[in-house]
């Protein structure tokens, strides 16, 4: 199936979903969605789908790129695109068109539904979502390349590390070895953290010089022709205290535990029990403050969330980070994270940087 092939076979899908909500035609607002089903990677588009035309909205900077990249039919618009698109509402005599309401402002949807009244907007949460959730055997594949590059980046950077580099340094040599690795660009800030900060999740790197005897967490995602990969690992500087190394014992164990229950069929609910499982056997349950992963694509965070209210099954397609880990204040953290897709039979780990502790 080639590039095309599979665009149209998407907006088939999402043109199935229109009779449940009454609708005639799906008007697409969000540019991570525009591209999933038109290609077009602009900064400027709308996507209006009924069963017979496939419609690209975009602006003059794009007229020569935006037919190079989508098999729509691209409608050049010289002033605002709700306008463009409301004629075309009108001249195409639709009534009722589905709209994505988690992926529009409020006053985006008033202008809409003035310029093209009386057509009528029917609002659908995550439709689009729920069909990113099953990557494509070409999807897949590109996933995997992110990944790749993405560890061989972190690899590349950890070689130049020293002692008493700040949190900032190491952060901008991991996203400069992205980019000479060919990568569109980091999926998300680079997060380094070392000592008592590595028990803050999100924490942003700082000119804190990282120092001797402590832990270092380094999460770190790359972008590749728009998918995203993500990659947590958590190293010893030096020496570590008998707590932090039972944490990091305590955190491979709950991540291998999970890993082991990826398998289609199984609730996100499971995978997360199966994580938490092993950490309350070592009594650090409470200081697992998040879920244990997310699906990715074209965006870091897409469902389904694996977390414990959860109830969406998995399924063989599928592509889920799985993170558990642990964050004591005043003391430290650890997480360990790998992407891994849903096979058949269970998963195959995309990640190929090792898990056990390594001391830098």
């Amino acid at each position: 199936m080639d590039a095309h092939d599979e665009l149209s076979l998407r907006r088939k899908r999402l043109l199935e979903t229109l009779p449940s909500v009454r609708a005639g035609a799906f008007l697409v607002t969000a540019l991570v969605n525009v591209r999933y089903l038109s290609g077009f990677t602009g900064s400027n588009g709308i996507l209006l789908l009924t069963p017979s035309r496939s419609l690209l909205f975009t602006d003059p900077r794009y007229q020569s790129q935006a037919p190079g990249e989508s098999d729509c039919d691209v409608i050049v618009a010289k002033g605002n695109l709700s306008k463009e698109v409301a004629s075309w509402v009108k001249r195409l005599r639709l009534r009722s068109i589905a709209f994505e309401e988690n992926r529009i402002s409020f006053a985006e949807y008033q202008h809409l539904k003035e310029v093209a009244a009386p057509a009528r907007f029917k609002p659908v949460a995550a439709a689009i979502e729920e069909l990113r959730m099953l990557k494509s055997p070409v999807e897949i594949a590109t996933i995997r390349a992110s990944v790749q590059l993405n560890s061989a980046a972190l690899e590349h950077a950890l070689r130049r590390f020293r002692p008493s580099m700040t949190e900032l340094d190491l952060a901008a040599e991991i996203e400069y070895r992205m980019r000479r690795l060919g990568a569109d660009g980091p999926a998300f800030d680079t997060i380094v953290a070392s000592g008592r900060r590595t028990a803050l999740p999100h924490a942003r790197p700082t000119g804190h010089p990282i120092q001797a005897d402590c832990l270092l967490l380094v999460d770190v995602g790359a972008t590749v022709a728009g998918y995203a990969s993500d990659m947590t690992r958590t190293f010893a500087v030096g020496r570590l205290n008998p707590k932090l190394r039972r944490m990091y014992k305590a955190v491979l164990e709950s991540q291998l535990a999970a890993l082991d229950a990826v398998r289609p069929g199984v609730s996100c609910a499971s995978i997360d029990s199966a994580a938490r499982d092993v950490l309350r056997r070592y009594g650090l349950e409470k200081f697992f403050i998040h879920s244990t992963g997310h699906g990715l694509g074209l965006e870091i965070h897409e469902r389904p969330r694996l977390g414990h209210k959860e109830r969406v099954k998995l399924q063989s397609g599928m592509v889920v980070t799985i993170e558990p880990g642990v964050y004591q204040p005043e003391i430290g953290g650890v997480r360990i994270e790998d992407t891994v897709v849903v096979t058949g039979r269970g998963c195959e780990i995309l990640t190929p940087t090792g898990k056990e502790l390594v001391v830098l």
